[in-house]
């Protein structure tokens, strides 16, 4: 069983219910078979400016952040810890408005899109 939580404000209209499936089938693919968790947070630009300052040291403003489980205190974990837990993907919203926009794509693709980038960091995955 994988399990994925997300977690955004109201305002931000993306497609949980497709999002968590298509992750799910993602993990899957990459031979995830076992009882897992995995949180996708979607926040606004001052969030995720926060979150880069802190575990990064580095100001700027990223699209997507990927943390394993043990990298992150408390930012994004009130989940139970029965699971195998993969860790966190932080992902900024208004930055994925203006990459739609650029790329021409609908949002909630552009959201999966970071999604499964994070989820290869978060399996080992890392380019230069």
């Amino acid at each position: 069983m994988i399990k994925v939580y997300v977690k955004k404000q109201s305002n931000y209209p993306v497609d949980t219910y497709t999002l968590k499936s298509k992750v799910k089938d993602f993990l899957k693919e990459k031979g995830i078979v076992s009882d897992s968790q995995l949180t996708i947070a979607i926040v606004g630009e001052k969030k995720m400016k926060q979150l880069s300052e802190k575990y990064l040291n580095d100001p700027e403003l990223h699209n997507v952040l990927s943390f394993v489980a043990s990298e992150v205190d408390e930012d994004f974990k009130d989940l139970p810890l029965e699971l195998n837990d993969l860790g966190d993907i932080i992902i900024c919203y208004q930055l994925v408005i203006q990459e739609a926009n650029r790329d021409r794509m609908l949002i909630d693709e552009k959201v999966y899109e970071l999604a499964e980038h994070g989820i290869l960091h978060l399996l080992g995955e890392h380019h230069d």
